[in-house]
Parts: structure tokens; C-alpha cells; sequence
């Protein structure tokens, strides 16, 4: 007998955003959640094609309206849906929903008390650098993450974007959000959960900062076990011009 998914009956606004937002988002609707995407809404036109999709590919089991926010009757809409959702993911930089008017605590809870605000920022929302645009690579230089990672004698190496914006950007919301829903089963009131990609990836990079402290990770970047200093955990060509991993 199978059972439900553990999130069935949550229900979410994810406000469109870049990565880390949408991918929270993405981990609550696998779960079970009913997640709407509400996307920027376009301008109308009288000529040509409808406008395309949106490029986002972080969109699965999700359902989407578009809403102009810089309008009286998009701003209503939403705090019409506010009483009947269980939590708002908010990928916006420091201000924008306040300047929308839909402060998290001063409206969005007040309309509805048990409601999670997710808020997901680069940097720190109190911190010197809130207003300051950012990317993946910019947090985890900031985190003092960067510089651990890359071959002996190279120049720190980026992780695509995996380790900032989803690793601890969109799954430390993810947890957040999940911490905010376990205790409002206690309290009955929601929270706003702040997250941000610098203390996210310093978080996920827990171990690797423990280990410096002993012969597992003591050394200069490259030269430690699990970094490539070691051969029984590094990767070699094949003669057929591949990888392997050993």
C-alpha cells in the first residue's frame, strides 16, 4: 500500500526568481506540495506570437500565473491567495516585496498568521553587502569557500553553480522551510525563514573546515585527501581519451 507524499496538502507561492528560489520550490512540489509559480506578467501586444514560456527548466509539477506586481490589482491578487497558502518563497533582492506592498510581517502574515515566508538572498539581508549585486561565484568567495577548492599550485576553481546556488542557497531554504512547517505544528503560527547563499555554502562546507584541523585537511589547497592530493581519490585518463574516477 503506497502512502501520500509527506507534503500533500501544502500548498506554496513561489514568486519566479533565479535558481536557488525556484529550486526550493522544486524540492517542495517532488515532495508532494501544490506549488503556483507566479511569473512577471508580460506586456500585452496586438502583433505577433503569444510570448514564449519561461526559460526556467526548474518548473516541474508546478503550476503558474503570470501577475504584474507594479499594479493595484495584481498586489490584491496575491493577498487574496495570502489566506490560503502555507508558505511564500521570495527570491526578491532586500525590499522588493515591501516596496510591492507586501511586507512579509507587516501584510503577508497578518492576513495569514500561519503562513512561511521563505526570503532567499545571495548576501546577508542585514549585512554590508544586501544591496549589492551577487552570483554564485561572489558567495562563495565571500564564504571563504572558494579559495578551499582547486588543484595544487591552480587558482581556486568554481563549482559551476552547484555548491552556492543550490546546494546552499535552494536546499538550506528547502530545510528552513521544512523546520518552519514541523514547528507550526507546535505553534500554529508561521515564521519568516531567512536564507542566504554565503552562510548556506559556509554551512556546506562544514567538514572540509573541521578537517583542517587534523592531517585529513591540513595542508595547502590540492594537497589534502579529498582534493586531489591523494592517488586513490583523483580521476585519470583513459586511453579512449575518457575519465575515470578512483
Amino acid at each position: 500500500m503506497s502512502s501520500s507524499p509527506p507534503l500533500s496538502g501544502i500548498k506554496v507561492l513561489e514568486f519566479a526568481g533565479l535558481a536557488p528560489g525556484p529550486f526550493a520550490g522544486l524540492l517542495l512540489a517532488d515532495y508532494g506540495a501544490e506549488v503556483i509559480r507566479i511569473d512577471r506578467a508580460a506586456a500585452p501586444s496586438t502583433a505577433g506570437p503569444p510570448p514564449a514560456p519561461t526559460p526556467d527548466q526548474l518548473t516541474r509539477r508546478k503550476t503558474s500565473i503570470s501577475v504584474d506586481l507594479k499594479s493595484s490589482g495584481g498586489v490584491a491578487l496575491i493577498k487574496a491567495l495570502i489566506p490560503h497558502v502555507d508558505v511564500v518563497i521570495d527570491p526578491y533582492r532586500p525590499g522588493v516585496l515591501e516596496a510591492a506592498g507586501l511586507c512579509p510581517t507587516a501584510v503577508l502574515r497578518s492576513l495569514n498568521p500561519r503562513l512561511i515566508v521563505a526570503r532567499m538572498t545571495g548576501f546577508r539581508r542585514d549585512g554590508k553587502y544586501a544591496a549589492m549585486a551577487g552570483h554564485d561565484i561572489n558567495y562563495l568567495a565571500v564564504a571563504g569557500v572558494l579559495g578551499m577548492l582547486g588543484r595544487r599550485g591552480e587558482k581556486p576553481y568554481a563549482p559551476g553553480n552547484i555548491l552556492g546556488d543550490f546546494a546552499g542557497g535552494g536546499a538550506v531554504c528547502f530545510v528552513g522551510i521544512l523546520l518552519a512547517l514541523l514547528e507550526r505544528m507546535r505553534s500554529g503560527l508561521g515564521q519568516v525563514v531567512e536564507a542566504n547563499m554565503v552562510d548556506g555554502s559556509a554551512f556546506m562546507a562544514t567538514f572540509p573546515r573541521l578537517a583542517m584541523r587534523g592531517p585529513m585537511w591540513d595542508r595547502e589547497r590540492g594537497d589534502n585527501v579529498l582534493d586531489g592530493g591523494c592517488p586513490y581519490y583523483d580521476t585519470y585518463e583513459t586511453k579512449d581519451g575518457k575519465f575515470m574516477a578512483v
